[in-house]
């Protein structure tokens, strides 16, 4: 069945959940071997405020080494954003192109022909959380860098599901997770993506 295929079967599902870096138990045969010239200092964060990458001063350089580890899989956690292969970027933008932004690496392998990968971001950012009926500690509220901890055992979520609408993929605000609909699920499952997981978010609708 084709990703289309699948999107339409799914757009009005609303179990949501996680999505996760999956468990990989080796490491990971690759570097960015140009991050320093980069131009961002320590750690590559999306600009403060919207989504987005930041200004380079050079395309990221993927070097691909067997030396270094284990080829990387469809999807690679990067600082702030992620590693994607082609195949993912295609199953990403036909389910929900709206929400996400890519920008093509420069890849070398030192064994032939090197994959396709892209940095990638979930730009959309929705305040899906209901507050008022949730249950969790607002840290540093009243500034730039509030946020929701909800790592207490008594925490709860109510999310507020007329916010998400047709959405498939997507940031909750102040929480920072990529959160993902049953379509999304199914086309990445339907396309054999690997390294990634779906994880249960314990969602209670408003």
């Amino acid at each position: 069945m084709s990703v289309s295929r699948l999107v339409a079967q799914k757009r009005r599902a609303s179990k949501l959940y996680k999505f996760e870096r999956g468990f990989i138990s080796t490491s990971p045969g690759w570097t960015m071997e140009n991050f320093d010239a980069l131009g961002v200092g320590p750690v590559l964060y999306s600009p403060r405020g919207k989504r987005s990458f930041p200004p380079l001063l050079e395309t990221p350089r993927l070097l691909i080494a067997r030396s270094l580890g284990r080829p990387p899989a469809d999807w690679e956690p990067f600082h702030d954003f992620w590693l994607v292969s082609d195949r993912m970027k295609n199953v990403l933008e036909t389910v929900d192109r709206e929400a996400v932004a890519f920008l093509r690496c420069e890849t070398r392998s030192l064994r032939g022909e090197a994959p396709v990968y892209w940095l990638c971001d979930i730009v959309r950012e929705l305040d899906v959380i209901d507050e008022e009926k949730s249950n969790f500690k607002v840290l540093e509220d009243g500034t730039d860098f509030r946020r929701y901890n909800g790592t207490a055992m008594d925490s709860r979520f109510v999310f507020r599901e007329e916010v998400i609408g047709s959405a498939h993929i997507f940031r909750t605000r102040f929480l920072n997770k990529v959160v993902c609909d049953q379509a999304v699920k199914d086309a990445c499952r339907a396309a054999g993506l690997k390294g990634l997981r779906f994880g249960n978010p314990y969602i209670n609708w408003g």
